[in-house]
């Protein structure tokens, strides 16, 4: 091996100035949502732990350090090519975007757009360099909306983590702690820098690194405890299998299904802190299961319930056992609409990863299959509730201003029965202030597209299937098929067209942006229709989905389905001959009528019928 350069550097010092690029075999941008809660979460704490609102400015070089990990270089020919570490550092531009847009408007700010890309002979270029993602970190940078419509590769998957992330930035960093933080970040957050000079070094490297073989993951060392506290070999070795066995299953979901599987189920079962999100604030049962849940079992085997070798017997083969399966279930109800178990899929749809331990939570070890799944309609139906309730009042879903009301919520239902289940989240609704009242001023913008999206898939696929029609909620979600439905604006963006209702443009724009005014459309049919007049789209939507037919008037003749749904429901249908201001207020009434009997709280009761 060749001569390898290591030092440690802050994010200012790895980005400033320096051009990265991507050996072909590392083209893919693979962090997902819950990557960039963790982030997000980790970053906030470590902060937190040293920021006073008292300080000074200054005072943050003597914050404590976080070390966000290593990157591996290959240098040759003048270049820097990343071997490990692009997840990481593609994520920190586009945190240090949103960082440059969130401070705009103030009067002092810290200039983080040199981090971000600089430029050479007239030529701006990203400092790290991936010719296929300029589009994307152009549009992100100059704050448009972009449509790469691949939304699994690279470029869309980069969008939606920035997307990601202006949701669930926290709240404790946007106002007067923002400039603290944003100082913090850039020279208080260190990584480790590797650099080779020659590839098969840089490889070798980050083989080595990333070589899981050669130490014990976190449910292996839990595996070794529990096992080498049990009786004779015998009991061992069936212990084991069982292990290896409920192990192969949680893999078979997905990459990182087991430590999800321990991270859920210890929290729900067992875990009664959570770190305060203050200075010197220090890592609870909650956070200390996510970091290392082996370390914790042991540390608190007294809680856990582990005190004699026929409790650890019952530990994995009953407990573990059991809650496998539970979980397993849950998790495909989560990849695939199953009947019963439809919530699950919708709050999945909505990326609500706290899910997972709430519902395991009401669980008891004695509950026998049926008992299981209506706890778990009970929990995933109010979670269902209590998203949607949130979304239509523009209340954040972000991971840190939830998690207390959620972690709060799993002890509060720890091992209840049916009943006193139900009773606990009825009262939780009826505390909660948001209501679908909060519809009235519903509208789309750029960071809720996913949210009306999904409201619209319901409201389509419910009034289908109200009316005795076949339908899919999948096929109104999905980004996999050839034409996938998307947000369909019944104006066209035609000032002109309106000029007797509004003064200007811009009260033209945001209004028509309302809720009332959005449908579901298939993506060529939608583009096609983009500056028809209404009378034209209203004959046009006929020939589509249920919710968008019932704008003319063709629906409302032989349709005894749809007529009998009308008339059960009491929902104010009608047809539009024309579409004005006070025909997109009638539509928005029937949007939030239609929204109050999807996400009805009554939906709790007949769980119990």
């Amino acid at each position: 091996m060749n001569k390898i350069d290591g030092r440690a550097k802050t994010v200012r010092e790895l980005l400033s100035g320096v051009k990265y690029g991507l050996d072909y075999f590392q083209r893919e941008y693979r962090w997902d949502k819950k990557h960039v809660e963790e982030l997000l979460e980790d970053l906030e704490g470590k902060f937190l732990s040293s920021y006073d609102p008292r300080h000074e400015r200054t005072q943050v070089q003597y914050y404590a350090h976080y070390f966000l990990g290593p990157t591996v270089i290959s240098q040759k020919k003048g270049l820097n090519l990343i071997i490990d570490g692009q997840q990481r550092l593609t994520t920190l531009t586009l945190l240090l975007i949103y960082l440059h847009h969130l401070q705009q408007g103030r009067t002092e700010q810290v200039d983080v757009l040199n981090l971000v890309f600089s430029a050479k002979w007239g030529q701006k270029s990203f400092n790290l360099d991936v010719p296929e993602r300029t589009p994307i970190m152009d549009a992100l940078l100059g704050g448009r909306t972009f449509d790469s419509g691949e939304p699994l590769g690279s470029v869309g998957n980069i969008a939606a983590r920035y997307a990601n992330i202006e949701e669930l930035f926290p709240e404790t960093l946007r106002g007067d702690a923002l400039l603290f933080f944003v100082d913090w970040l850039l020279d208080n957050v260190d990584l480790v820098e590797i650099i080779a000079y020659a590839d098969d070094d840089a490889y070798t490297i980050f083989e080595t690194m990333n070589d899981r073989g050669l130490r014990l993951s976190f449910t292996e060392m839990l595996k070794g405890y529990l096992l080498a506290n049990l009786g004779d070999s015998t009991e061992k070795a069936s212990a084991d299998k069982l292990w290896k066995q409920r192990i192969l299953q949680l893999v078979e979901l997905g990459k990182e299904e087991e430590l999800d599987f321990f991270k859920a189920w210890l929290r729900a079962k067992y875990a009664q802190s959570i770190r305060e999100r203050e200075r010197n604030a220090s890592n609870k049962d909650f956070e200390q299961i996510a970091t290392g849940f082996h370390k914790w079992v042991r540390e608190n085997k007294e809680r856990v319930g582990l005190r004699k070798s026929a409790d650890f017997r019952g530990f994995v083969e009953n407990l573990f056992a059991r809650f496998t399966n539970h979980y397993v279930r849950v998790r495909r109800a989560s990849q695939k609409l199953t009947p019963g178990l439809e919530y699950v899929f919708y709050n999945a749809h909505n990326n609500f990863t706290l899910q997972y331990p709430l519902v395991l939570a009401p669980i008891r070890p004695e509950d026998d299959q049926e008992t299981v799944d209506r706890k778990i309609r009970l929990v995933a139906g109010y979670v269902d509730i209590f998203i949607a309730r949130r979304v239509v009042n523009f209340r954040t879903l972000g991971y840190s201003s939830i998690v207390y009301t959620m972690f709060n919520l799993m002890k509060e239902i720890r091992d209840l029965d049916l009943y006193e289940l139900a009773a606990v989240l009825k009262g939780r609704l009826a505390a909660v202030e948001e209501t679908f009242e909060g519809v009235n001023g519903f509208y789309l913008h750029q960071q809720n597209r996913n949210y009306v999206r999904h409201v619209l898939a319901r409201m389509t696929y419910h009034v289908e299937q109200e009316s005795g029609m076949e339908s899919n909620f999948e096929t109104y979600i999905s980004r996999e098929i050839k034409k996938p439905f998307e947000i369909e604006h019944i104006w066209a963006d035609k000032y002109e067209r309106h000029t007797d209702e509004f003064e200007n443009p811009e009260a033209f724009a945001q209004y028509r942006n309302r809720f009332g005014n959005l449908l579901l459309l298939p993506r060529g049919f939608n583009q096609s229709l983009a500056d028809d007049t209404y009378e034209q789209k209203a004959k046009a939507y006929f020939g589509q989905n249920l919710l968008a037919k019932s704008l003319d008037e063709q629906c409302y003749r032989n349709n005894p389905s749809f007529a009998a749904y009308v008339e059960r429901s009491g929902l104010p249908f009608s047809p539009h001959a024309q579409f004005k201001k006070a025909d997109l207020d009638e539509r928005q009434n029937l949007y939030r009528r239609i929204c109050e009997e999807i996400w009805s709280p009554a939906r709790l009761e007949r769980e119990l019928s």
